[in-house]
């Protein structure tokens, strides 16, 4: 799988809901650090869909804990075969060992999503654009997930989505929280390549995420709109 279109991600920590997200998700996005023994789980996994594998860590909404464990799972999980995409945070590879997460993807033939998540605000536009693009300059997909306050915030996202998409980039962006939540299933418009849902609402790992099944309804809405 490449990420040259939208690509609808179910976040799951269970491989065994992926019968469930057939019909609907074009992947799964595995969070590893929130399910038990994770490598044993993807090495029985023989599912349809492809797999997006992220080890969150505690500092940017996950579970995992910030150590070479955490990288070693990333850098094992990129070897198998059901794995189109490996998740690293743009700050563990500026501060920490990151690179290496993104040198295994690279050798597996396998996407490096770079991302970034701000639980709080909406950086300033100038702020996002850098972002994006050292996230860009590190890897293949930038991800860039921020709370949004106001729609001026979404506005930026949007923009800042559009431009980067303009000139060639992959990015997947989302403005989390209420105010920002229509933004999941505008930001495809704009360039976004990836969106993220439960398959449960009550299952969310993030704020402001729509059940899978709603989010594909309202996105292929959109997408037959002439």
């Amino acid at each position: 799988m490449n990420f040259d279109e939208f690509v609808l991600a179910a976040s799951t920590a269970t491989l065994s809901d992926e019968p469930d997200a057939r019909s609907v998700a074009d992947a799964v996005e595995y969070r590893m650090d929130l399910a038990t023994d994770p490598l044993s789980a993807l090495r029985d996994y023989d599912g349809e869909l492809p797999l997006i594998v992220t080890n969150r860590v505690y500092w940017e909404g996950g579970e995992a804990k910030d150590d070479a464990a955490r990288l070693d799972a990333l850098c094992e999980a990129a070897e198998h075969d059901a794995v189109c995409a490996v998740d690293i945070e743009l700050k563990a590879i500026e501060d920490g060992d990151g690179e290496r997460v993104v040198a295994a993807a690279r050798e597996a033939d396998t996407t490096a999503i770079v991302s970034m998540h701000d639980f709080e605000t909406t950086p300033p536009i100038a702020e996002l654009r850098h972002l994006l693009k050292t996230a860009s300059d590190h890897g293949d997909v930038a991800k860039l997930a921020c709370t949004a306050t106001s729609l001026d915030d979404v506005l930026d996202v949007l923009f800042a989505t559009r431009t980067f998409d303009a000139n060639g980039h992959a990015v997947a962006t989302m403005a989390m929280g209420e105010v920002g939540r229509h933004s999941r299933v505008v930001a495809p418009l704009y360039g976004s390549r990836i969106g993220y849902a439960p398959l449960r609402s009550e299952d969310a790992t993030a704020p402001g995420q729509y059940d899978l099944e709603t989010m594909r309804t309202l996105i292929n809405k959109l997408d037959s709109t002439d």
